[in-house]
């Protein structure tokens, strides 16, 4: 069981500033949503949270400890990249051998049972996988490997509604089993939305929020009904999105719903609903730009 401590991060590629003053902790034995749009720095994020490059300014600790240059805590973390960094040369039975030499605690019977699930042929070279099964060696390397803390940058590439499925069955059945911290990055927001405890979304250089998933779903809501009703109802609200389709409303509300709510809803015949995460991190990435900054 371990934890990872971000404190102060910043990150600059020349004149660019990709990380802002970074502050965000990843609790032991939960799993974690990192969102972001393309370029919002999360892949950064995570190649210095695992050692890969190097912070401007800033530290980052797994259990109290430095990871700079430090095996004792790099060795809790297993992070499977989006691209591949297996020698291309090596079967994947290879990489099992030989991710097994650095992650004392990786469990080979667990891997070859994974690999008949997904029926990925472990003596083919990882050269010759398609996509989605290079993929699906490294799925299956990193959730054998049974470290402390496991990252997925974009784990599902190229994978089929089945794989996808199976994988996410797999990670929660192991979860449960083998409690950890886990950290999906991800654009699939949906698929994922149902596996994650907390959500950290990444955007304008800076984390905008760290909430557990279903506090920061509380946070949102939409409300429907005739438009001239929706419209009286959402006066003084701020409004997230709205949807009309011909005399028929559908508004997103920033806010809980009070008692208030409730009886003004009522009696204007309206109705709530929950929002998608996925609409909901739209709003929060959108948010800067839709206001000119």
């Amino acid at each position: 069981m371990a934890k990872i401590e971000v404190k102060n991060l910043k990150k600059k590629y020349g004149d660019n500033l990709v990380l802002d003053n970074i502050d965000i902790t990843f609790d032991e034995n939960k799993i974690y949503g990192l969102l972001g749009r393309n370029g919002a720095g999360k892949t950064t994020l995570l190649n210095i949270m695992t050692n890969r490059i190097f912070q401007d300014d800033g530290t980052v600790e797994v259990d109290g400890e430095n990871i700079r240059e430090n095996d004792n805590a790099l060795e809790k973390i297993y992070f499977m990249t989006e691209k591949n960094l297996f020698p291309e040369g090596y079967k994947v039975k290879d990489i099992f051998k030989w991710t097994a030499e650095f992650y004392s605690k990786f469990n080979m019977e667990y891997a070859l049972e994974l690999s008949k699930k997904f029926k990925l042929d472990i003596s083919k070279k990882i050269k010759s996988l398609s996509t989605g099964y290079s993929s699906i060696a490294k799925i299956i390397t990193a959730m054998s490997s049974q470290a402390d803390i496991i990252i997925y940058d974009e784990p599902v590439l190229g994978l089929d509604a089945n794989h996808r499925e199976l994988f996410y069955k797999e990670l929660m059945k192991d979860y449960i089993e083998n409690p950890k911290t886990v950290i999906l990055s991800t654009h699939i927001i949906e698929e994922v939305s149902g596996l994650l405890e907390n959500v950290v979304i990444l955007n304008d250089k800076k984390i905008v929020s760290t909430d557990e998933a279903e506090e920061l779903l509380n946070k949102v809501y939409t409300v429907s009904g005739l438009s001239q009703n929706v419209d009286k109802y959402i006066e003084a609200k701020e409004i997230v999105n709205i949807e009309t389709l011909s005399n028929f409303k559908s508004v997103t509300v920033l806010g809980e719903i009070n008692s208030i709510d409730r009886i003004n809803a009522e009696r204007l015949g309206l109705e709530f609903s929950k929002v998608e995460l996925q609409k909901l991190f739209i709003y929060l990435t959108n948010k800067g730009e839709e206001q000119g900054e």
